[in-house]
């Protein structure tokens, strides 16, 4: 069985963060691995407040991790200070980690900042250079790319200055544009590849972004290719947000997603 780790903050309601990725990981089936970096109180309408995890307890979870069942993937998610992100950065270093996914949480669904200025830049600096796909949305990538995202053109500009700076994939999600879901994937290569999605009129988007990156290391894990497994995972958000479940005020994809995750599955119960 292939195994992916989820290096994310919690999330109480279950829709985002480290739950949905363990969630996404199984329903795909992945054995998930998880490193906690921080207690995140939190629930579909916004973020309360934050706990880290002591930068020396999260390098013990990790080291936990790669000296016992070696991931084939990694994801990580919101890390919110520099001593947490050069812990894992070192460590993804330390023991030669591959197919690392980067989801550059910045701002929760709700709005709510989720890194600190110094963080970010310690996130350029030490992170990013060890991904194979960074999977920022239209706000991350301006932040990240020093420009502004109008349209396809904008979305691709975007993602070829973050390739350059960075050396890695990078792949733009349009799911913020209000005329549909279309993704653009910059590959290291500097070669230009579009996936293109229907939006689902959903408002239950709580923690689409930790979903569509868990999909993604977890077909990466899987030996699919970069492409492919994006166009995977997008098939499987696609699933999630048409399913239109409606737990609470603003539920999660992989809520909508836990109870239907079978018709995905193919005959070896695995997508």
């Amino acid at each position: 069985m292939k195994t992916a780790l989820t290096i994310a903050g919690t999330d109480p309601s279950g829709g985002a963060g480290i739950q949905a990725d363990i969630k996404t990981m199984t329903a795909h089936g992945v054995f998930a691995l998880t490193a906690v970096t921080a207690l995140v109180a939190q629930n579909t309408t916004g973020v309360k407040s934050i706990r880290e995890a002591p930068p020396d307890f999260l390098a013990e979870q990790l080291d936990c991790v790669f000296t016992d069942i070696f991931p084939d993937a990694v994801k990580t998610g919101m890390v919110a200070s520099v001593p947490l992100i050069e812990v894992i950065a070192a460590k993804l270093e330390e023991y030669g980690a591959k197919n690392i996914v980067v989801d550059p949480v910045m701002v929760a669904t709700s709005g709510d900042r989720l890194i600190s200025e110094d963080a970010l830049e310690t996130l350029k600096r030490r992170l990013l250079p060890l991904a194979a796909v960074l999977t920022p949305n239209i706000p991350e990538a301006e932040i990240l790319s020093g420009r502004s995202i109008r349209s396809y053109d904008g979305m691709v500009s975007a993602g070829k200055a973050i390739q350059q700076a960075f050396g890695c994939a990078v792949l733009c999600k349009g799911g913020h544009s209000v005329q549909d879901a279309n993704d653009v994937l910059i590959d290291r290569d500097g070669s230009v590849c579009f996936f293109l999605s229907e939006r689902v009129d959903n408002p239950n988007t709580h923690g689409t972004g930790c979903t569509l990156s868990s999909a993604i290391a977890s077909n990466l894990a899987k030996g699919h290719s970069l492409e492919e497994a994006i166009q995977r995972a997008k098939q499987y958000l696609f699933g999630a947000l048409s399913a239109m479940l409606d737990l609470g005020r603003g539920s999660g994809p992989m809520d909508h997603m836990w109870d239907l995750h079978s018709r995905f599955l193919d005959g070896e119960g695995a997508l």
